[in-house]
């Protein structure tokens, strides 16, 4: 089985995926550290570098290597959705959870990192809506499974990850922890929402 993970920048891919990687005894492994591995530089300076259609054609080739890759949990750069290429491997190999955050949540996660280069603009809370409105139907497109990352903890977003894939099917029930120790928040198939 492989999991993936795909939102915006600052939705907790990162986070949420190694903490279920944990829970599921499997490997975690992320796109752009893997990518930045390779390189040996930032994707920050690759990106200055070389500019967005290079890092993107090193994504494409990165992430059809790491979806065919069983055993894994992987968390995908923000904008990893926007060659359907990527949007294809994710859907078709993998499992995929859409972690979704308003605008106004990420900016006030991110407002302090320099690390990302698509925000490194005047006004990166406005940039932040445009790339949300660019990509959450592309993100919703992908997705097996959407869940609300807005309000609830770390340990909440990994409780409903683990439930919706026992829904589904797709995990033993005794991995998932009981609805005590993790109150239901907002988490549908991404079947619900079309």
């Amino acid at each position: 089985m492989i999991l993936s993970l795909v939102g915006m920048p600052g939705s907790g891919k990162s986070t949420v995926g190694r903490h279920l990687a944990r829970q599921l005894g499997l490997r975690f492994v992320d796109s752009d550290a893997e990518i930045e591995r390779s390189l040996g530089i930032s994707i920050r300076d690759y990106f200055a570098a070389h500019g967005e259609e290079a890092f993107r054609d090193l994504e494409q080739r990165t992430i059809d290597e790491l979806t065919r890759q069983p055993g894994c949990v992987l968390a995908t750069g923000g904008g990893a959705v926007l060659r359907p290429a990527n949007r294809e491997a994710l859907h078709s190999r993998t499992q995929v959870f859409y972690l979704r955050s308003t605008p106004e949540e990420l900016f006030r996660r991110l407002r302090h990192d320099t690390t990302r280069p698509l925000l490194q603009v005047g006004d990166p809370q406005r940039r932040l809506r445009e790339l949300f409105r660019d990509r959450d139907p592309l993100y919703r497109r992908c997705a097996h499974f959407v869940v609300e990352t807005t309000r609830p903890s770390v340990p909440s977003l990994i409780g409903m990850v683990l439930m919706q894939l026992e829904l589904a099917g797709l995990v033993d029930p005794g991995r998932v922890p009981s609805p005590i120790d993790h109150p239901p928040a907002e988490a549908s198939s991404a079947a619900d929402r079309h």
